[in-house]
C-alpha cells in the first residue's frame, strides 16, 4: 500500500472543500481502526517487552506525561486513561511488581501515595518511543521535508481541535460517543 492514493466517495457535484472534508472523515475512519487495534502500541510491545500488555504501556505513558506537571497518583493515572481508579491501581501494582514503577509517600502530604517511574520504566518508555519514531520515520521516508513540516503542524492543530471539541462537550455534560454526534460531525465533515 506504499503511496496509496486516497479515494473519496464524495458526491460527484461536491465542492473541493466538501471532497476534502469527506477525505478527512474517511481517513479518520481508517485511522480509528488502527488506533482501536492499538497497532503502534502492539508493534512497540512486540519489539520492546512482549510480556507486557497495552494497559501497562498506557500506565507508563500516563506517568511519563504527568510527572513533569507534579506529583502523580493512581487517581491522576485513572483520570488520564479514563478508567476506574481500582483498575488503574491494579495495573500500577503489576508495574510495581515488575519494577517499572514504585510507590512512595508525598513529600508535601505523607498520607498521599505517589506513583514514580523507575529507571527500568524510563528505559521501557524510551524504547517504546524509539519504536514509534522508527515507524513514523519509515512512513514519512519518501515525503519532502516541507510536507513533513506542514503535516506535523496541521496534524497537531487538528488533534488539538478534536481534543477541544471533546473536552467542551464533556464539560457541558453532552454525550461524547460517536453515536451522539450529529451525522455530519461523526462522518468527519
Amino acid at each position: 500500500m506504499e503511496n496509496a492514493a486516497p479515494t473519496t466517495k464524495a458526491d460527484p457535484g461536491a465542492s473541493e472543500a466538501e471532497a476534502s472534508r469527506t477525505l478527512i472523515g474517511q481517513a479518520m475512519g481508517r485511522w480509528r481502526l488502527l488506533i482501536g487495534r492499538r497497532v503502534m502500541a502492539r508493534l512497540a510491545i512486540k519489539s520492546v517487552a512482549p510480556e507486557l500488555e497495552i494497559s501497562h504501556i498506557d500506565v507508563l505513558d500516563a506517568v511519563w506525561r504527568a510527572e513533569p506537571e507534579g506529583e502523580v497518583t493512581v487517581g491522576t493515572i485513572a483520570e488520564m486513561m479514563r478508567i476506574d481508579p481500582s483498575r488503574a491501581s491494579r495495573i500500577v501494582a503489576d508495574m510495581v511488581t515488575r519494577g517499572a514503577l514504585r510507590r512512595e509517600a508525598s513529600q508535601t502530604d505523607a498520607r498521599r501515595i505517589l506513583v514514580v517511574m523507575t529507571d527500568l520504566g524510563r528505559q521501557l518508555m524510551l524504547e517504546v518511543k524509539a519504536v514509534k519514531r522508527s515507524v513514523i520515520e519509515s512512513i514519512l521516508a519518501d515525503w519532502r521535508d516541507d510536507d513533513v513540516a506542514a503535516f506535523s503542524v496541521l496534524f497537531d492543530r487538528f488533534v488539538a481541535g478534536f481534543e477541544h471539541v471533546y473536552l467542551a462537550r464533556e464539560k457541558e455534560g453532552m454525550p461524547t460517543t460517536p453515536e451522539s454526534l450529529p451525522a455530519d460531525r461523526a462522518a468527519g465533515r
